[in-house]
């Protein structure tokens, strides 16, 4: 299948462009021209002519942008339910560091074209992640064909010696961003990015070195942040909390996402504002590890961009970031006792636009022009709108937030190229990327 498609032109019911005031389109014409960036997205009756050669498909349904997943490890579909009833740090201690010291890059790819998978079958066109061997993350996501933003992991913590110090880690990614460019692939698929573990696993001079590193690039530093209450002691009594500490040795001046940001004060809410510092917020495995909850009311009215992200298949369990667009709403309105705390037009603008603004991209996350066509269709031939799509459009939204999930999924498109077809990936056979997957797990285990 070609990666530039010829021009366009999808015919919807419904289309929700996730636009900054969350729009709902009514008889809606979506047109991607043949570089596979939006031309158009409106009613049809406001469309352009169409041109002669262009592809035409009715879609009866919703069509939105394909979902951003902020913050994942999805190679880690090898590992789920190792240690599912741990806390954080016993878990990545005891079960995930010793497992994941095991893994061949063979194994990671096997792992990472199964989360893709997975990930499209949700509606998912892009993610965010942070693993090792970069290079197997990058050959499993082209191979499926979404998108990935990667921030090959570095880290130095007990059991994970074998994959090298942490000066070798960031020199590799530095001299893979000078050869390949911070993005590279059909329609830019991939971007590079350094993938700072946290500030309890490297030490300060680290984390200066990799906000240097990234900042002469213009690259993103992915980095875990405030996660579990324990995880930062030392940080807290040297620096008086991690965004301090990331501020204080600069990482800060440069393009930052900051995964999960459970325990944060007012004055680290406030340096994250100031800084423009994005956070993917995961409340599915923030849940699970009984880590907490983030105050994402809180951060949403610092001004703070603000994605979902799953996290690891093996701490949530699974990569459906519908999930995670349900919990963030309803942990948002159980913390503060309030039915009205978030939206759901709040929820989905979270999981597509706000991802973008958390990964400091304005190019993908709402279906605008000159955005890449990262698409997303609908099947509403489902009990959540055995109503139908003739309702108000709160109670439409409502109804897909709450209601629908990733069970309606059932086409994808990537830079205007289909690569799920009736809810199966058009580019891999789903079946023997499951068959690979099995077998790595099986060497893993055994190992």
């Amino acid at each position: 299948m070609r990666d530039m498609p010829t021009a366009l032109r999808l015919h919807a019911p419904v289309a929700l462009p996730c636009d900054a005031a969350c729009s709902v389109i009514r008889d809606a014409v979506l047109d991607v021209d043949e570089q596979g960036r939006v031309l158009f997205c409106g009613p049809r009756t406001d469309a352009p002519p169409r041109p002669a050669d262009s592809d035409v498909r009715e879609c009866g349904g919703i069509l939105l942008p394909g979902l951003i997943n902020a913050h994942a490890h999805s190679p880690m579909t090898l590992l789920r339910g190792m240690g599912g009833d741990l806390p954080l740090l016993r878990w990545l201690q005891e079960v995930i560091w010793p497992a994941e010291a095991r893994l061949r890059p063979a194994d990671i790819r096997a792992g990472m074209e199964l989360g893709a998978v997975e990930m499209l079958r949700a509606g998912v066109t892009t993610s965010a992640e942070m693993y090792f061997s970069g290079e197997s993350v990058v050959e499993a996501v082209l191979a499926v064909g979404s998108r990935l933003v990667l921030g090959p992991a570095v880290i130095a913590a007990p059991g994970l010696e074998g994959v090298g110090s942490w000066q070798r880690m960031v020199e590799d990614i530095s001299r893979w961003i000078d050869a390949d460019g911070l993005r590279f692939g059909p329609a830019d698929r991939v971007e590079l990015g350094y993938g700072a573990h946290s500030a309890y696993t490297l030490p300060p001079e680290a984390l200066q070195t990799i906000g240097e590193s990234a900042q002469q690039r213009g690259a993103l530093v992915q980095t875990h942040v405030a996660e579990a209450a324990d995880e930062d002691v030392e940080q807290r009594e040297r620096f008086g909390s991690v965004p301090a500490l990331l501020d204080k040795v600069g990482v800060l001046d440069g393009r930052v996402l900051a995964a999960h940001c459970v325990h944060m004060s007012d004055a680290d809410l406030a340096l994250f504002a100031r800084r423009g510092t994005g956070i993917a917020h995961c409340p599915g495995s923030n849940a699970k590890l009984a880590s907490g909850t983030a105050r994402l009311v809180d951060m949403l009215a610092a001004g703070i961009p603000v994605g979902l992200g799953t996290d690891g298949p093996s701490s949530n369990d699974d990569l459906d970031l519908w999930e995670e667009v349900q919990l963030a709403g309803m942990l948002a309105r159980l913390s503060r006792g309030d039915a009205t705390a978030l939206s759901a037009r709040s929820a989905l603008l979270a999981a597509t636009r706000g991802g973008a603004r958390a990964l400091h991209r304005d190019d993908i996350g709402s279906l605008e022009p000159g955005n890449w066509a990262d698409v997303v269709h609908l099947d509403v031939d489902n009990p959540a709108f055995a109503t139908g799509l003739d309702t108000p459009d709160e109670q439409l939204l409502s109804n897909l937030v709450w209601a629908a999930g990733s069970r309606s999924v059932r086409d994808v498109w990537v830079a205007g190229a289909e690569v799920l077809h009736d809810r199966e990936p058009t580019r891999v056979d789903r079946r023997a990327v499951q068959a690979t997957a099995r077998t790595a797990a099986q060497h893993l285990r055994a190992a």
